[in-house]
């Protein structure tokens, strides 16, 4: 990361919460690492616009305000499973990669389950304060065998499943509800599924969650699903405080409904003086723990190192293996893909800067793009990264870009609000151009096929493009459609055609395309007047029209063309009257500089 001084600096990881040092190790090798605990939300917010990244637990409220103020924040990390303290639909339209660990700490989770079972089970947490107070009071704290008794399980994800097993070996019955559980799954660990919440309460004698916290979760244990179990059932919660209804539960608890309660998490945590929740934590019937479901050295070890290295990959630019607002895309397949994306980048940035101009930011009505993959690439089964890129190359050259970043996470979301429409084409016959390469990209612009929905209108951007000075506005070529064509050699990426005009020229730092007549001396005007202004070409080529006006599929046309497209690297920008003078010299019909 470069400073305005020229300097490199090492990207700024913030700690907000108490993480395990093997994590913070494995960053502390790269990056700069910020462990500051205790801060108000105010300062977070002071604060954040300095780092790269940051790693939170439950604590700390990742908010949109926050997230609005970390201009440079590129992923949250989550040490844990959940990520309710996260606003992740504000880091998505940000481009913040949000990542957690949902394996790091599922034994811990499970184990914890099973402890409370045990302990309410058993009246363990009663008996020891009655003992440490001087009682000797056995007949009161008769408990119960959880042999043989029925436990209800909602959710038999990775910890339901650990928990069930568990439970089994105590020699409980184990019935559970989850509508998305594999039947063979379950039938492997000797759990019954059945349809229903509905159908599961009235047959158990305990009951645990394991859900995520969802708008379809959330009170899913409420009054009227409390009265529906056994009188004297127990209900356990090591999953997201808010499933149950802690005043609901408390009512029954009260009613002798349910006979004990053994819960780790609450609706707000610490919970307030006088809450529900307090209440519930200061009943007699009710066993209460301050979420230490993952409150292990194992499990604090695992989500940390897990988390950090997610950061050091989003870092790296590589794609995370647990993000919340990501797809996941294989290690060996995304290595594959990034020099393509790369190019796709590219294309995008090169159609934008050539073919459009500040008041038509994608040219006249084209704002459908056909993204067309032959050869090898084809077979990849994941585009994602490609379409990201596409759309980061439209819209960067025309958009303030200062703290936004485009990326996998976001890039549906801006192409819906900017009104770009990309429609994805594998094709495994490689056309005459393709049969060149192995692989080959296509981008073809044009006007919809039918009227765009209101809802996907484009929202105006401020317009940073340079502008295409020309004689015709379509450059000579189709006002129907823009074609660019491209290819990776290794790792580098080349554009191999712009409209009709057969190229090879790598896709980096500042070109100058000039369309002009096919005849004599056009090279000669062009270093001329380049020269007088001092700046100096790097390379040229210069290509031939071969493809005709409509043709998208690489077919080459014999006929004779009097057009050609020259592109030059230049050492600096080419100002608009430096164009305008080479489009005044005779031959030349449209001269664009573009940066790439």
């Amino acid at each position: 990361m470069d400073t305005p001084n020229g300097h490199t600096t090492r990207p700024r990881v913030l700690c907000p919460e108490k993480l395990s040092p093997d994590g913070l190790t494995l960053l502390r090798k790269t990056l700069d690492v910020d462990e500051k605990k205790g801060l108000t939300p105010e300062q977070l917010i002071d604060i954040i616009p300095a780092y790269d990244a940051l790693v939170v637990r439950s604590e700390t409220k990742v908010t949109a305000a926050l997230l609005d103020a970390a201009r440079r924040l590129k992923v949250v990390a989550r040490a844990g499973v959940g990520v309710d303290n996260v606003d992740v639909p504000a880091a998505t339209k940000l481009g913040i990669v949000v990542v957690n660990s949902p394996s790091g700490n599922i034994q811990a989770a499970a184990e914890h389950t099973i402890a409370l079972l045990m302990s309410m089970a058993r009246n363990v947490p009663d008996a020891c304060a009655s003992l440490k107070a001087g009682k000797w009071e056995r007949s009161r704290l008769v408990g119960v065998e959880v042999k043989g008794k029925t436990l209800g399980i909602v959710g038999l994800g990775k910890v339901g499943l650990i928990v069930a097993r568990m439970a089994r070996g105590l020699g409980m019955n184990i019935l559970a509800a989850d509508p998305y559980a594999s039947a063979s799954v379950a039938a492997a660990a000797n759990v019954q599924l059945v349809e229903s919440l509905t159908d599961l309460l009235p047959q158990i004698d305990f009951l645990t969650i394991h859900t995520p916290m969802l708008a379809s979760t959330r009170g899913m244990l409420s009054t009227n699903e409390l009265n529906t179990m056994k009188r004297g059932a127990r209900i356990l919660n090591v999953a997201r405080g808010g499933i149950i209804d802690e005043e609901a539960l408390l009512l029954a608890l009260e009613s002798g409904q349910i006979a004990g309660a053994a819960i780790d998490v609450f609706t707000s945590e610490p919970p307030t003086a006088d809450s529900p929740a307090a209440k519930l934590i200061a009943h007699p019937k009710c066993i209460a723990t301050p979420h230490l479901g993952a409150s292990t050295v194992e499990a604090q070890e695992n989500v940390s190192i897990d988390v950090c290295e997610q950061v050091l990959q989003i870092l790296a630019g590589d794609l995370p293996r647990s993000a919340v607002n990501a797809p996941i895309i294989l290690p060996a397949e995304y290595k594959k893909l990034q020099p393509f994306v790369r190019l796709v980048e590219k294309m995008g940035s090169l159609y934008t800067q050539h073919f459009t101009s500040p008041t038509q930011p994608f040219g006249r009505n084209m704002n459908t793009f056909d993204l067309i993959y032959q050869g090898e690439i084809a077979q990849m089964s994941s585009a994602k990264p490609l379409f990201a890129a596409l759309i980061k190359g439209l819209t960067s050259p025309i958009s303030d870009t200062e703290g936004f970043n485009v990326n996998i996470v976001n890039a549906e979301m801006v192409a819906k609000e900017r009104g770009i429409f990309v429609n994805e084409q594998k094709s495994r016959d490689p056309s005459t151009q393709a049969q060149a390469y192995s692989s080959l990209v296509t981008l073809v612009a044009r006007a919809p096929s039918r009227a765009p929905s209101p809802s996907l209108s484009r929202h105006a951007s401020e317009a940073r493009v340079s502008s295409t000075i020309s004689t015709d506005r379509d450059g000579g070529g189709s006002s129907r459609q823009h074609v660019i064509s491209g290819y990776c050699s290794d790792t580098s990426p080349f554009i191999s055609r712009v409209d009709r005009f057969a190229t090879s020229f790598a896709p980096e730092g500042t070109l100058l395309i000039c369309q002009n007549y096919d005849s004599p001396g056009k090279i000669g005007v062009v270093g001329s007047i380049l020269g007088r202004e001092g700046v100096n070409i790097n390379f040229m080529s210069v290509a031939p029209a071969t493809f005709a006006a409509s043709d998208t599929n690489g077919v080459a046309t014999p006929k004779e063309s009097t057009e050609a497209l020259m592109i030059l690297g230049v050492d600096k920008e080419v100002g608009d009257d430096i164009k305008k003078e080479l489009v005044v010299a005779e031959g030349f019909l449209s001269v664009s500089s573009v940066t790439l």
